[in-house]
């Protein structure tokens, strides 16, 4: 044959057998055991290159459109979908959401048509290496708790943080979008956690204040044996909750590769959507994306023993999720707490003492309860009086005094200065 002949590996080594079987060094009982093939497909192959030459070992379908490709017309509609819609979007996210408007396809094929039109290239990150912690055991074992500031709304949009708690054993999420990364808004993230799977063992969270603090312990403190806390670190004791803090982001980094996909599926869910709040966030959060999520990448514990616990029916959890201060009792019965007066009512049971102090709350929807030891005390807050304006004493003037010039006696040490045009050492001198 003339012209250029494509060969495989595989097929100049069937080329190399067969030609020793032609020079009768071989018999196809060897070729075969070489080639690995069954003596009846070494027959056939050694047949069709009698016949065929070179050409009879290529295999018949190199060059030509595979039977199982796609319809190009859909290879141009999923292309231009992209294109319109999801440009930027990953493959396999792309896939998903193509999906739901169907067109259904493997993400390596859309990879591979991407990758053809020149549209999506690999994106590789290398990071130094890191031996991976193995998992818990049980679901509810260890919950990591982060906060991912991003600006999820967009880019000309403020930034804004994703509260996100995640199981270490199974990886199962929950989100939560604030402001902030403040103590109500991971309260408000906790309690939601503990409302849908109960109260976890242990909290994995960094160092930040507010989850530990570093400050000195009150006197207070001291008496009862008390370490300092923070108002999260005394929702977490009440609840029985440890919380064990990390030395590094990437200690932590199964909640850290959790904020990645955030920042990917969630921006553009968002903008797919029109949302722009952070209430629609949450909203959109609670209606099924964050479900879809666990579906998609949380696994199965390796132990069916579930560490969450059930919150006793005694327990309240809004009077739990707080903030707590202590505060003196005034000689008139009245508890002053930012810039408020709270006069405790003598209908109480129990009324505690002047001088005595109490323990005051604000729960997460403003209500001030007022309590000592496990009694709740009843209150009325007084109306605020207007404070009196400072008087602001101005003193009299004081007289200036009158300017008066004088001159220097004669003997004064001045005169007798060498810079002193007239001084009498000048005048001797020039005598």
């Amino acid at each position: 044959m003339e012209g250029c002949l494509l060969m495989s590996e595989k097929e100049r080594k069937r080329r190399g057998a067969f030609e020793m079987v032609q020079q009768g060094r071989w018999c196809l009982v060897d070729a075969a055991e070489h080639l690995g093939l069954s003596y009846r497909q070494c027959c056939r192959s050694y047949k069709r290159y009698l016949v065929e030459g070179d050409a009879g070992l290529v295999h018949k379908g190199r060059g030509r459109p595979s039977n199982r490709r796609r319809d190009e017309g859909l290879r141009q509609a999923v292309i231009e979908r992209y294109r319109e819609v999801y440009e930027g979007f990953g493959p396999t996210l792309a896939t998903e959401k193509l999906e739901e408007e169907g067109y259904k396809i493997d993400h390596e094929t859309l990879r591979r048509w991407l990758k053809a039109e020149g549209i999506w290239r690999k994106r590789r990150k290398r990071s130094p290496y890191r031996q991976r912690r193995e998992r818990r055991w049980h679901f509810g074992e260890l919950i990591q708790l982060d906060g991912s500031f991003h600006r999820w709304f967009g880019e000309g949009l403020p930034e804004t943080c994703l509260i996100k708690l995640i199981d270490d054993a199974t990886g199962v999420r929950l989100s939560l979008m604030a402001e902030e990364e403040t103590t109500e808004a991971c309260m408000r993230a906790l309690w939601q956690w503990i409302a849908q799977y109960g109260i976890p063992k242990a909290l994995y969270t960094d160092k930040k204040n507010v989850y530990v603090t570093n400050r000195e312990p009150t006197i207070q403190e001291q008496l009862a044996g008390q370490e300092p806390r923070t108002a999260f670190g005394m929702v977490c004791a009440k609840l029985g909750i440890e919380i064990i803090t990390a030395n590094s982001p990437q200690a932590k980094g199964r909640v850290e590769r959790a904020h990645g996909v955030d920042q990917d599926r969630l921006v553009k869910e968002l903008k797919l959507r029109g949302v722009t709040t952070i209430e629609g966030a949450n909203e959109l959060l609670a209606q099924g994306f964050t479900d879809k999520l666990n579906e998609k990448f949380a696994v199965r514990a390796k132990a069916a023993e579930d560490y969450h616990r059930r919150v006793p029916k005694e327990v309240n959890l809004a009077h739990v999720f707080c903030f707590e201060e202590t505060r003196v009792v005034g000689n008139d019965w009245v508890v002053q707490y930012h810039h408020r007066s709270l006069q405790i009512v003598s209908q109480n049971e129990f009324l505690p003492k002047p001088k005595s102090r109490v323990t005051v709350q604000r729960l997460l929807d403003g209500t001030v309860r007022l309590l000592q030891g496990r009694h709740v005390l009843h209150y009325k807050e007084l109306e605020a009086t207007a404070a009196q304006a400072p008087v602001k004493v101005v003193p009299p003037p004081v007289p200036a005094r009158p300017k008066t010039r004088t001159k220097p006696a004669a003997n004064h040490p001045w005169r007798s200065s060498k810079l002193y045009p007239g001084s009498t050492a000048i005048a001797r001198t020039s005598q």
